[in-house]
């Protein structure tokens, strides 16, 4: 019996993307094509993998028990893809793709970068400016720091330290006025869209029935930060960043504002890597070390 190792990839796939469709995106083939590995699979094997039913596919007991004994040899192929790639580029390192929101990477990690070579780093780094999420199984980036954790047998996700949100506004736009006396319902609010999911403050922003009073929505950062120190309104930033800005002051929300809780999101199959231990490792404590 000869296995094709594209096969087993595809039937992980499946196990994790949860749809076809899902799984062939990750792999970057047609629907079909994964149909026809997996059957092929099937026959190999003389078992039933893969349940079809018309709300879509669900591997059967057999198949859950082969793509977890299938998980190593994934992890070896993609060990030997990096490899590939390496000799590709004339024996150059790999670099390690990291993907994260346009605000993340400004602000956190390329700040940080000195840091991942102080730490020791031989490889070069991406850092690709991404607000939508990404298929690490289909390596569209290697690493993903998201502000909701990423569900999938095949990922592991780790928190990293929360980020405080404050409200905040320019010296112009207050206009002489006390920060405590602000009345945000008659305010002009500027806040976050649903780019990246619910967030907790836009519940927030509910629950204190301030919705009326937004006047600007936006999945940036940068954005928001230019339109408050233009005085174009009270923007919900992060605490750290706002105070950098040095010219915005701090108004007091009605109530405790939630805090951000990114996420790094792994291929559990690169996690053993050097590169992507050591990548790990910076992400982790650029984000700790935020003030």
């Amino acid at each position: 019996m000869s296995l094709d190792p594209q096969n087993l990839g595809d039937l992980i796939a499946i196990r994790d993307a949860g749809t076809l469709s899902a799984a062939a995106k990750a792999r970057g083939v047609a629907v079909s094509t994964v149909s026809r590995r997996i059957e092929t699979l099937e026959a190999a094997l003389d078992l039933q993998l893969v349940d079809r039913r018309t709300d879509g596919v669900r591997l059967t007991s057999a198949g859950l028990t082969i793509a977890e004994a299938a998980s190593p040899i994934a992890e070896q192929m993609r060990r030997v893809e990096r490899v590939a790639e390496s000799l590709r580029q004339g024996g150059k390192t790999v670099p390690v793709r990291i993907s994260a929101t346009e605000f993340v990477i400004s602000d956190v990690l390329a700040p940080a970068l000195d840091r991942l070579w102080t730490m020791g780093a031989d490889f070069p780094v991406h850092l690709q400016s991404q607000a939508d999420v990404v298929s690490l199984a289909g390596r569209d980036a290697d690493l993903a720091i998201r502000m909701v954790r990423l569900g999938g047998a095949s990922l592991y996700a780790r928190r990293l330290a929360d980020i405080q949100l404050g409200l905040f506004a320019s010296a112009d736009y207050l206009a002489g006025r006390e920060p405590a006396a602000i009345d945000l319902k008659v305010e002009r609010l500027l806040i976050y869209d649903d780019s990246y999911g619910r967030l907790p403050e836009l519940d927030w922003v509910t629950r204190h029935g301030l919705a009326e009073a937004v006047a600007m929505r936006t999945g940036s950062t940068r954005g928001l930060m230019a339109a408050a120190l233009a005085g174009a309104g009270i923007a919900l930033l992060p605490v750290p960043f706002a105070l950098r800005a040095g010219t915005l002051t701090e108004i007091p929300p009605p109530s405790a504002l939630p805090s951000r809780q990114p996420w790094l999101i792994i291929h559990r199959d690169l996690r053993g890597l050097p590169a992507i231990r050591l990548a790990q490792k910076w992400v982790v404590q650029a984000f700790a070390s935020l003030p």
